[in-house]
């Protein structure tokens, strides 16, 4: 039997994801923060929770490709 191929890094489909974190962050952030009557805010915490949240999804989608 042969080993499973390892899985590889894509560059540009990681930061598709990244991307794709901020801008579900900053979205949220803009609909509650406009709900609330204060959408510049909102977006601005959704940025600052975007981030990581990017971050997390890439290294979730490529936790095994560098050990």
């Amino acid at each position: 039997m042969e080993p499973a191929p390892r899985p590889s890094f894509d560059p540009v489909w990681a930061g598709a994801i990244l991307v794709s974190g901020v801008a579900f962050g900053i979205g949220v952030g803009a609909l509650i923060g406009w709900a609330i009557g204060h959408a510049a805010y909102g977006v601005l915490g959704g940025a600052v929770v975007g981030v990581p949240l990017g971050v997390a999804a890439v290294y979730w989608q490529y936790r095994g490709v560098f050990s």
